[in-house]
Order: C-alpha cells, then structure tokens, then sequence
C-alpha cells in the first residue's frame, strides 16, 4: 500500500478544517440521571406506559394519595418536595430524579413562594390502573 500524497493529505486537511464542527459532533447519546432496582413493578402479560408533565404554582400541592406502582419523578424546573408518611421529607431539584415507592401514602409540594415546578412523571403499571389512589 503506497503513501497518500501529498494533494491527498492536503485536500483531507482542507476538509477537515471546514467542516470541523460537522465531522467532529458526536452522536448523541443519553446521559443516565436515575437507575434503580425496584419491587412492585406489574407482572402481567402488557403493561401501560405513562409519560405525563405536571406543572405546580408557587405554593401548590398534590392530593394525599398513593400510587399501586413506582413512580419516576424528572424535574425540569423549581424543586419537589415529597412528604412520605413515616419518612424525612425529600427535595429534588431541577435536573434530578425520584422513584416514589408504590404502596405509601404521599403528599407533594411546590414549597417556593415565587418559582413554577415543573416535572416529567414516567408510570409503568398494568392496563387501565389509575394513575393515584386518594386517601381520605
């Protein structure tokens, strides 16, 4: 196999040099923000994928509920926080994540006076469940 010449190298170069920013993006790929391993999930045949955005005004909550599944929780904006009965209450901040756990009563807050909250929810569940179940 014979050296490229020099025209070769040369004409290689140019090209690199003008489409730079086009030959040298990579694809892209995600960047992971939440993995765990979790009981509850449904075990029948099919299950119902749910992808939901919730937005909260200063100040707003959620009902006092549960959930039959695990929920994952993406904040885009603001910060949640989420009281679980017999637990410390969790903040999650824009940018990172939260499965709540299926089974437990909840309640969720948008505790600043003045910045919007806004979330992405992912619920896995088997057909036709209900998203929440109220507790009274």
């Amino acid at each position: 196999m014979r050296p490229p010449s020099l025209t070769t190298v040369l004409a290689a170069a140019t090209f690199a040099l003008l489409a730079g920013p086009i030959a040298a993006q990579q694809p892209a790929r995600p960047s992971p923000v939440l993995s765990e391993t979790l009981p509850g999930m449904p075990r029948t045949e099919q299950q119902q994928i749910s992808v939901m955005t919730a937005e909260f005004h200063p100040g707003q909550e959620t009902v006092f509920h549960t959930h039959r599944f695990p929920v994952t929780v993406y904040v885009m904006e603001g910060a949640f926080t989420l009281e679980l009965q017999g637990r410390e209450p969790i903040v999650v901040r824009a940018g990172q994540s939260m499965v709540e756990p299926p089974g437990v009563r909840m309640m969720g807050y948008n505790r600043s006076a003045t910045e919007r909250l806004r979330l992405v929810i992912f619920y896995v569940s088997e057909p036709g469940m209900p998203f929440l179940d109220l507790i009274h």
